[in-house]
């Protein structure tokens, strides 16, 4: 989710700087069977409307790689402009998880195609549909999935390459690993109070440590015939529609690929009490840390399988 801090106020400023909108221009657009409704405000300039719908189909095709179909058979995206402070171009955006889930995306008027399309927040968001998860607790475990797969999401479309995907994931790790504050506490406790007194960074970045984590131990115990990837797809071809909990959704994934590895890791990191270190798992895929940074290995087995996770189609 975007903007956590300010999403009331930046709500109230979205609703107070506009008079009623004309009608939204919607298109439906189709892939694989499923049928995406794409709600464009036409309060964007026509030139504007043209980038924004460019930046959402890149953004779904993204997405549809991880399954090679999109994870919802109906979904809804809404794009409205936001004028705010600063140079995000995506100032706020919010999953919201209705009949049809909806990505709600408020969008600087200016912002260029290249600049949506570089902004990791499209892709976070996105990234929350590859869960059938209706906000029950664990938020760790939702934001850190969306967390590692928006980086995913962005190697895997070319918009950043390998070192930059590593380099993002050892900053991020940093964040939440300075994000102290609240170390002692389980992970489940700050997750928990995280949006009244804070430790996003912690809870962000200790869910996608998880997520990093589990997708190694499944490439490398099963010699690469189960990820991550996998492993989503046949919760959502089994469960899709359904209303789970994480404890359900962690007890699924175990049974469903025939390991035992989700459910005692997502128990151990519910009572972690600080951000777990990473450089051991970096090592193991063939990525040392620097002065201020991230060095990749070129050969080994631990870089063969970094490259695997980063772009599936490697051998």
């Amino acid at each position: 989710m975007r903007r956590w801090l300010c999403r009331a106020c930046l709500l109230l400023l979205a609703c107070a700087s506009f008079p009623a909108a004309p009608a939204t221009d919607t298109e439906t657009l189709w892939s694989n069977g499923s049928r995406l409704e794409l709600r464009i405000s036409p309060e964007f300039s026509r030139s504007a409307r043209r980038d924004v719908r460019e930046w959402i189909v890149f953004s779904a095709g993204a997405l549809e790689q991880v399954f090679g179909r999109w994870p919802r058979k109906k979904w809804v995206v809404s794009v409205s402009p936001l004028s705010a402070s600063g140079t995000d171009p995506i100032p706020w955006a919010q999953v919201h998880r209705e009949e049809r889930d909806r990505v709600e995306f408020y969008v600087a008027p200016q912002a260029s195609l290249d600049q949506l399309k570089s902004a990791w927040t499209g892709y976070h968001e996105l990234a929350h549909l590859l869960l059938p998860y209706r906000g029950w607790g664990d938020t760790w475990f939702s934001e850190g999935l969306a967390t590692y797969y928006q980086n995913l999401l962005q190697v895997r479309s070319g918009v950043i390459d390998d070192a930059r995907l590593w380099q993002n994931l050892y900053e991020g790790f940093e964040r939440g690993r300075a994000d102290a504050a609240f170390d002692g506490q389980p992970l489940e406790e700050v997750s928990s109070n995280m949006r009244k007194q804070g430790g996003f960074m912690r809870v962000y970045w200790s869910g996608a440590w998880y997520f990093l984590k589990v997708d190694t131990r499944l490439r490398r115990q099963s010699g690469g015939a189960l990820t991550l990837d996998r492993a989503l797809q046949k919760l959502n071809e089994c469960c899709g529609e359904q209303r789970l909990s994480v404890q359900q959704i962690v007890e699924r994934l175990d049974r469903l690929n025939q390991v035992y590895l989700f459910t005692p890791l997502y128990e151990k990191m519910r009572q972690s009490g600080a951000m777990p270190d990473y450089t051991d798992l970096f090592a193991s895929l063939g990525v040392s840390v620097t002065p201020g940074g991230t060095a990749l290995a070129a050969t080994g087995p631990g870089a063969a399988l970094r490259r695997q996770i980063a772009n599936p189609g490697t051998l």
